[in-house]
């Protein structure tokens, strides 16, 4: 199954794929990206909101042991081209008390 793509980004996702093929490290990502979305948009078919299904198919495809920067990663990368990519970085910005343009790194930890 091929997640869906907005209208005019097929060349950015096509680029995000060959650019991130070329190690096992950065095609963990792609595999775990491509996953969730195609979770979410078996669930949003049904009239789900990603709202709503993101965190648990987050974990649902996270069947390799992802890292929390590639987590990041697979939420930036479809933010950028995914048909649902906006609503996904929105929620995620929101689990970190977050509301403004780019996506939180959830790789960074902050020790006061």
């Amino acid at each position: 199954m091929e997640i869906k793509i907005k209208a005019g980004k097929e060349a950015a996702y096509a680029e995000f794929i060959k650019v991130n093929s070329n190690n096992p490290y950065s095609m963990g990502v792609v595999r775990y990206m491509k996953k969730w979305a195609e979770l979410m948009e078996s669930k949003i078919a049904d009239g789900a909101k990603v709202v709503d299904i993101a965190d648990a198919t987050s974990h649902e495809a996270d069947t390799e042991g992802i890292t929390g920067f590639m987590y990041g990663c697979a939420v930036r990368a479809p933010s950028e081209f995914w048909e649902y990519g906006e609503e996904l970085r929105k929620w995620h910005n929101k689990e970190y008390n977050y509301d403004g343009d780019g996506v939180v790194n959830p790789a960074i930890l902050t020790v006061g």
